[in-house]
């Protein structure tokens, strides 16, 4: 895990958001994802500065469009976003969660 990945770790472990309980590094069909929350079907990817390398955005793109063929959602957070507004962060995903729960 990235640093940001342990950072954010330690808000979504032991079902602290919501109750939900999240898995990390969880494998989807031949993808591995940074964090997964099966009862949402929800995804919360951390890209870092690996996803700014040349051709990362389009790899990412068809990635997402895969696993979201499948049901899952996503959610995505620059690195720097999960160190210097972690509450926020959280506060996103709680929304999502929300809007998934309707």
């Amino acid at each position: 895990m990235t640093p940001a990945e342990v950072y954010l770790w330690k808000r979504l472990k032991r079902k602290q958001v919501f109750g939900y309980d999240f898995d990390r590094q969880r494998p989807i069909n031949e993808y591995i994802v940074d964090f997964y929350c099966k009862s949402l079907r929800l995804v919360i990817e951390i890209d870092g500065s690996s996803h700014d390398y040349k051709g990362a955005y389009e790899k990412n793109v068809i990635r997402q469009e895969k696993l979201e063929s499948l049901g899952v959602s996503f959610l995505r957070f620059r690195d720097q976003d999960v160190f210097q507004d972690i509450d926020n962060v959280i506060l996103e995903i709680e929304g999502r969660i929300l809007e998934i729960e309707k």
